[in-house]
């Protein structure tokens, strides 16, 4: 997010909220996270690796979920928007990796819906949000061609319906699962790599506060959540 061509000549964009996922697999014997390639040639991040992730939607308020939020998680995210768009947002998080990926992280469950969650109740699953833990927030600069105001979450990839993804949108085409030190290896915006960096020394330092990223008169600012 925060490695897109700037152009200062374009008028202020106002950040549109979002939300990142990173699935972390401890079956092994180091971590390993997922990440996914973006298609060469897409007008954000060509060929570079992300989680997944993307801009909310109207239907991610209002799509039914399995659970509600963890307590911390919710309270941390009320420092930062109101209770339901927090909630909004790790669904985003939850669709965007389904869409991406087609990794679900849900239970055995049915509703009705239409648009952007379509596909994943179809597949006889509501999203499972307790298990999502927040982790960092980031703001795009300005004088960006997007925007985003992105919260970042975790989750244990034991809450995944099946650890075999599926096609995906095409937005990504390649993805794999990485351990710390072969992701911070790959060809990663800033904002990614912070992000990894942050979440690897949260496996061995608790109570880390949750970091935020933003920028004032072009000067990256780390605050606290």
């Amino acid at each position: 997010m925060i490695d897109d061509v700037p152009d200062r000549r374009l008028p202020y964009i106002r950040p549109r909220d979002a939300a990142t996922l990173l699935v972390i697999r401890r079956d092994g014997p180091r971590p390993r996270v997922l990440m996914g390639r973006r298609v060469g040639g897409h007008a954000f991040m060509p060929d570079k690796w992300v989680f997944p992730g993307g801009r909310i939607h109207p239907s991610d308020f209002r799509v039914p979920a399995a659970s509600a939020l963890h307590v911390e998680t919710a309270a941390a995210l009320a420092r930062t928007c109101p209770p339901a768009r927090g909630r909004a947002l790790a669904l985003t998080a939850i669709r965007e990796t389904f869409e991406e990926t087609g990794l679900i992280i849900g239970q055995p469950g049915r509703a009705a819906s239409r648009g952007e969650w379509r596909d994943f109740v179809a597949t006889g699953h509501l999203p499972h949000i307790e298990p999502l833990r927040f982790v960092a927030r980031a703001i795009t600069p300005r004088a960006r061609t997007r925007r985003f105001d992105a919260r970042f979450f975790t989750v244990d990839a034991a809450h995944l319906v099946s650890l075999d993804p599926g096609a995906g949108s095409g937005e990504l085409d390649e993805i794999a699962w990485f351990d710390w030190d072969a992701a911070a290896a790959l060809d990663l915006p800033s904002i990614t790599r912070a992000i990894l960096a942050e979440v690897a020394a949260r496996d061995t330092e608790a109570g880390r506060p949750i970091p935020f990223h933003r920028f004032d008169r072009g000067q990256h600012r780390l605050l606290a959540v």
